[in-house]
């Protein structure tokens, strides 16, 4: 290699490693693994897998030409290793292994974008480049809406957008459903929250991103958003009670807490529909429950190991084809990344999620209550935030939703891992 080649390729390292280049990847990550929808809207699948392995690239890169600043060993938690191994596994038994290998690449890609962002960016830094990359997709989205809604009073069918905002919603933006825009709203609150808490954008932005996702979150009128944001009101609650408490005293109460909270989260499932038909989702009760209701059968052939990993559903596959919910629509999902779970992965790979999940959550639990700054709030409240939204939506287990599952779980286990903590 002469001298001018390596020159060349060192300054390629540099800048493929650079903060700037970094912070940019990030958020252009994670304005993508929230947005397929529209991304597929308007470049089709081929367009959007070559957007998609584009940043797989380019991150891999990035992560290459950083070895020094990067330390992923002892972090990587062994409950989401087995989940993704036996999401991949399960290619092996699927029912329809032709579209099983294909989603692999496609989960992969997601949760190799989650790990660069974890690995490359501390936790302040994730929380702007979420903030940052929100609050792009919400002023995208308002700036659509106005143009169908009010401009030119027209439905944009091709991205989801009915045009509904003159009339006070539902609006469904970027994310194509009011339920997914409800679900941004609340991940978009939570984290200008946090900035706002830390300083770490000037005072009128933060308050003009406040007014934005509340805006987001009142004109989508989800069913069930009232139950997920008061689950996650009440956690935040908890944890700003536990953090002013003296350390000594933490312990007891943080026992109280876990039992009354598996008490709680029992409840919740067992009268799922009651508190679903509580917060004035009857109709939308009505839906879920007969989805799942028609899963039981499909879910009962295959118990343990369940039909195969998809993911996100193919309409044109057994069993989801024939799936229908109580008004004769085909659904998207099981409308539950639980039974979701259950149905492709069987009720091993149900234990495998609960246990990466819970895991997760108690460290970035334990991680929330220990640290001074507010920032380390983010992880804890986003699990809370993913967990509740999954008993009635699947986001959990695809695109962005599974992205911010890794990335929550492993900026966790970064601060609290007993593999970090044997091999220091």
């Amino acid at each position: 290699m002469t001298d001018r080649a390596r020159s060349l390729l060192d300054a390629g390292r540099s800048a493929l490693a650079s903060p700037r280049f970094t912070q940019a990847l990030t958020e252009v990550a994670i304005v993508v693994a929230l947005c397929m929808h529209a991304v597929r809207a308007f470049l089709g699948w081929p367009g959007a897998l070559a957007v998609l392995a584009g940043l797989v690239v380019l991150a891999a890169l990035s992560l290459a030409g950083q070895p020094e600043r990067v330390e992923w060993r002892g972090i990587l938690p062994l409950s989401l290793l087995a989940l993704v191994g036996f999401m991949v596994a399960s290619s092996f038994w699927s029912q329809y292994p032709i579209a099983t290998f294909g989603s692999m690449p496609y989960m992969l890609a997601f949760a190799f974008l989650g790990l660069y962002i974890a690995l490359v960016r501390d936790t302040i830094q994730i929380v702007r480049g979420v903030g940052n990359a929100l609050r792009f997709v919400l002023v995208v989205s308002f700036a659509l809406e106005i143009l169908s809604g009010i401009i030119i009073d027209t439905p944009l069918h091709f991205i989801g957008i009915t045009g509904n905002l003159a009339v006070g919603g539902p609006v469904e933006g970027l994310a194509g459903t009011r339920n997914y825009f409800a679900f941004l709203g609340g991940l978009a609150a939570l984290s200008f929250w946090i900035e706002y808490r830390t300083r770490s954008v000037p005072r009128g932005l933060t308050i003009f991103s406040l007014v934005l996702a509340a805006g987001t979150i009142v004109f989508a009128r989800s069913p069930v958003t009232g139950v997920v944001l008061a689950a996650v009101l009440a956690a935040g609650l908890v944890l700003v009670l536990l953090r002013r408490l003296p350390a000594e005293r933490r312990p007891a109460v943080q026992s109280v807490l876990l039992i009354s909270a598996i008490v709680a989260t029992t409840l919740g499932w067992l009268f799922r529909q009651q508190l679903l038909a509580l917060a004035g989702a009857t109709a939308d009760v009505t839906i879920r429950t007969s989805v799942w209701a028609d899963l039981e059968k499909f879910i009962g052939q295959y118990p343990a190991q369940g039909w195969g990993w998809l993911g996100a559903w193919r309409e044109d596959r057994y069993p989801f084809l024939v799936v229908r919910d109580a008004v004769g629509r085909q659904p998207e999902s099981a409308l539950n990344a639980y039974v979701d779970a259950t149905l492709q992965l069987g009720f091993i790979g149900l234990g495998l999620l609960l246990v990466a999940l819970g895991l997760a959550f108690v460290r970035a639990w334990l991680v929330a209550t220990e640290r001074r700054s507010t920032v380390h709030v983010w992880p804890a409240l986003v699990l809370v935030l993913l967990a509740t939204t999954s008993m009635t939506e699947s986001y959990l287990l695809v695109e962005g939703g599974f992205m911010l599952f890794v990335i929550a779980a492993l900026v966790a286990a970064r601060e609290r891992s007993w593999r970090g903590r044997l091999r220091g």
